[in-house]
């Protein structure tokens, strides 16, 4: 079974891409972060893993932390990695 990693899985792409990547039996490791936990609960429907076998795993991560980025990439043999995360900064 092939791995993937997506960043930005809260977004609409990402949950999309998600959705797709478990269709074709991927297993998909989703990169959050906990500030947006309000805004994911109840605005998307990503975390109800509809496939068989619960296929879908999330991960805290933040996109400015290189170092925690760097843990999670190594980690994993990850087969595909995507990146649809974004960081929008005020001021």
């Amino acid at each position: 079974m092939k791995k993937a990693l997506v960043t930005g899985i809260t977004g609409q792409d990402g949950s999309y891409l998600a959705e797709l990547l478990l269709g074709k039996g991927y297993e998909v490791w989703g990169l959050y972060e906990e500030a947006r936990r309000s805004t994911r609960e109840g605005s998307t429907t990503f975390m109800r893993d509809p496939h068989e076998g619960g296929k879908l795993r999330l991960v805290y991560g933040d996109l400015t932390d290189g170092g925690n980025l760097t843990s999670i990439l190594n980690d994993m043999q990850w087969d595909e990695v995507y990146n649809l995360g974004a960081r929008a900064t005020c001021g």
